[in-house]
């Protein structure tokens, strides 16, 4: 995690720009955007890649580069849930209790965001998730929850289908680590592979200490030779890079010659780096239901990476974090601002749900239940050395 380390140090010493005072100056309100994700732990750098563009967006937006002479100032609060859908409620209570805090990117992963959302539809604070991509979540009455990427019935349809179709797998192992998120996106590729033709067998392995489970790593060796024993054409992984790294390891070691395909959660390179050896990853196909375009480019790429000290290519749900959070402020600067921002909160959540916004991403209209109103790209990507490489898109 030497990047990821490196990463934390440099979020510690974020420039001033974007922190003024709660009280704001010279009588310019001051609002508070905050963000929801993992900051430590084994998913660290997922929740890295997110919040250095959160930042970016609101010093870009106080210095008047993205939308002019601002009405008011801007400044961002951490909240770190480690991807944890048992530690997010009391991240989400202690946002809600900010009494600058009028909207939040975030929460980050789909079982935090299950968790938090009860404690931030209660005060009316509008949730706009660039990563979150459970499809159980938008199917609630609650309309605080939005998301700038496609749900997970949309990402696991597309790859069952690259599998099946694109690549001829006519038997799939469908694991999943039993997380709220991991376990969803399997099932729906589990669904869609057997409706066109293949023959699944599902597997759950429980998130190990390296994602902040409980289970032994151990498991993945037992797995692995289970596997090989069943010699599938494809394997399809549910969840997060910290364990499908030790599978891989564990594959490799059995000798498994398929293809092993994952999801957004797998899509960095710390899932390389974290692989022993770091070759067994080699030629993992992995998938983003990112909405649109997966990477900042150009000046904002190199903002990114000054501020953060990596780059922005590969930085999964950068460039939707940075829509995010301009989505949000480009909102309080089109509307009618209550006084206070108990009142302003839902009144957000409204005009969010007005607007149409063009980002970097593409362009952003919710419906009703917090879905992107549009048909969302689904991009995949192959680990090729010590990159992951974007091969095309659904």
């Amino acid at each position: 995690m030497a990047v990821a380390a490196s990463s934390a140090l440099a979020l510690m010493a974020l420039p001033a720009v974007g922190v003024a005072s709660a009280s704001g100056a010279a009588g310019v309100p001051t609002y508070t955007i905050g963000y929801e994700g993992p900051l430590s732990g084994g998913n660290q750098q997922l929740g890295l890649n997110m919040i250095f563009a959160v930042q970016l967006a609101i010093n870009n937006a106080n210095a008047g580069k993205t939308f002019g002479r601002l009405p008011f100032k801007l400044k961002l609060a951490q909240y770190d849930d480690q991807g944890s859908g048992t530690l997010s409620p009391a991240q989400a209570q202690a946002a809600v209790q900010n009494k600058s805090l009028v909207a939040v990117v975030g929460p980050a992963f789909s079982g935090a965001t299950e968790t938090a959302e009860p404690y931030y539809s209660a005060a009316h604070v509008a949730t706009v998730s660039p990563s979150a991509t459970a499809a159980a979540l938008a199917k609630g009455t609650k309309n605080n929850f939005m998301r700038v990427v496609a749900g997970d019935d949309v990402q696991g349809a597309a790859d069952a289908k690259f599998l099946v179709k694109t690549h001829n797998a006519k038997s799939i192992d469908v694991i999943n680590d039993g997380s709220f998120y991991g376990a969803g996106l399997a099932s729906v590729v589990s669904t869609q592979a057997k409706s066109l033709g293949a023959s699944v067998t599902n597997y759950t392995y429980p998130e190990t200490g390296s994602c902040g489970g409980t289970a032994s790593a151990s498991e993945y060796t037992a797995a692995a030779t289970q596997i090989v024993a069943g010699n599938p054409d494809a394997i399809f992984y549910g969840g997060y890079y910290c364990d499908l790294a030790l599978l891989l390891g564990a594959l490799n070691q059995a000798g498994y010659k398929g293809i092993v395909m994952s999801d957004d959660g797998s899509w960095t390179t710390q899932l390389i780096s974290q692989t022993t050896p770091a070759s067994a990853a080699n030629g993992v196909y992995v998938s983003e239901a990112g909405g649109g375009n997966a990477n900042l480019t150009g000046a904002l790429a190199n903002q990114y990476r000054a501020l953060s000290h990596f780059p922005a290519n590969g930085a999964t749900y950068a460039a939707q974090s940075y829509d995010a959070t301009n989505m949000i402020i480009a909102a309080l600067k089109t509307m009618k601002r209550p006084a206070t921002v108990k009142a302003l909160r839902p009144a957000l959540i409204t005009r969010l749900h007005q607007m149409t916004y063009k980002g970097v991403t593409g362009v952003i209209k919710f419906q009703g239940n917090g879905d992107l109103a549009r048909s969302s790209i689904v991009d995949f990507g192959q680990v090729s050395g010590t990159t992951i490489k974007a091969i095309g898109h659904s």
